[in-house]
C-alpha cells in the first residue's frame, strides 16, 4: 500500500465517492511536482497514490481531488469544483491518510489513520 493514502466520503449522501481522480504533488524549489494519481474505488478510496517501492520524504505534500467530475456523474451541482489539501510529512516512516468529507457546497478534512 502508498504510504500516503485517501478517501473521500459524500456527506450529503452518506455514501462513498467512486470515480473521482486525484493527484498527488510534493513541493519542490516553490513549486509542486506530481508525484502519484489515481481514481476513488467503489469504497471511494485510493489506497496506490504512490507506486509500493516509493521512499517517503519529508516535505510539504498536496492532493487535489476533480470534485466536478463527481457531481456531473451523479448529475448534481457543486460550488467546488476542485478540493486541494495541503499538508506536511515529517516522519517518513509513517502512514499518512487524508480523507475528504465532501458535499456540493462544502468540504473538510483530518489526519485520518
Amino acid at each position: 500500500m502508498s504510504p500516503i493514502t485517501t478517501h473521500i466520503l459524500d456527506t450529503a449522501s452518506g455514501k462513498p465517492a467512486s470515480n473521482v481522480p486525484v493527484i498527488l504533488e510534493m513541493e519542490r524549489e516553490g513549486d509542486f511536482e506530481q508525484i502519484g494519481q489515481g481514481v476513488t474505488d467503489n469504497d471511494g478510496r485510493v489506497k496506490n497514490l504512490l507506486a509500493e517501492n516509493h521512499n517517503l520524504e519529508a516535505g510539504i505534500y498536496r492532493i487535489s481531488f476533480n470534485t466536478e467530475k463527481y457531481y456531473t456523474d451523479i448529475n448534481k451541482e457543486t460550488f467546488y469544483p476542485e478540493a486541494n489539501i495541503v499538508f506536511k510529512v515529517v516522519a517518513t516512516d509513517e502512514h499518512y491518510h487524508v480523507p475528504l468529507l465532501l458535499s456540493g457546497f462544502g468540504y473538510s478534512t483530518y489526519r485520518g489513520s
